[in-house]
């Protein structure tokens, strides 16, 4: 489908025609340069190849110095694919103007890491609950895992302490409230997987 890459610049709340607050989140959608055009007869397929953002010259690989001189533009951050562009050359600006007021996108991002976390945060355990039987600090304790002398281990998959965040998330059905065109913003209803100034996927 078609989308662009785009910066997360954080949350705000608008209010509706009934005065209602609705959360949402600003994000800069652009300008992306097209950077490659595959094709079904040479690569298989049919995608157009976007970049975004600044990179600088002497952390360039020279391979990648070479694919930005074809497509006659400086050294971008971060490039994606997407499928579903038409009459786009090599060089073309992809903007903000692509979407419009009122239909919804899927925005794809990497969540915030939360580093090595316990079972109440990370899979919403209540903990033992009361202080009582001399328990005096296991509240937030995962408990009996399950093992006996039968099966003598423990299932793959249980619910356990163990990193948290810093994953692949996407969001889908996300309604776009306003679009900035002059300024290449975008504001959609609700949150965007990652932090401030993190790099996201918009797609149609």
């Amino acid at each position: 489908m078609p989308g662009i890459i785009g910066r997360k610049i954080g949350m705000t709340s608008i209010y509706s025609a009934e005065g209602k607050a609705m959360p949402c989140t600003v994000i800069e959608a652009g300008p992306c340069v097209v950077t490659q055009i595959k094709t079904q007869d040479r690569d298989g397929y049919e995608a157009v190849q976007l970049g975004f953002g600044d990179r600088k010259d002497k952390n360039t690989p020279n391979a990648l110095k070479g694919h930005f001189k074809k497509a006659k533009t400086d050294p971008k951050a971060k490039l994606a694919e997407f499928k579903g562009f038409d009459g786009l050359n090599l060089g073309d600006a992809v903007n903000a103007d692509i979407f419009e007021e009122g239909e919804f996108v899927t925005v794809a991002g990497t969540s915030k890491g939360k580093g090595f976390q316990g079972v109440v945060k990370r899979h919403n355990f209540g903990g033992v609950g009361q202080q009582t039987h001399g328990q005096h600090n296991r509240l937030r304790a995962p408990g009996s895992i399950g093992a006996a002398s039968y099966p003598a281990r423990v299932f793959k998959g249980m619910r356990m302490a163990g990193q948290m965040g810093n994953e692949r998330v996407k969001i889908e059905n996300l309604q776009i409230l306003k679009v900035l065109a002059d300024k290449n913003l975008i504001v959609v209803k609700g949150s965007v997987p990652g932090s401030k100034g993190s790099t996201v996927i918009i797609e149609k």
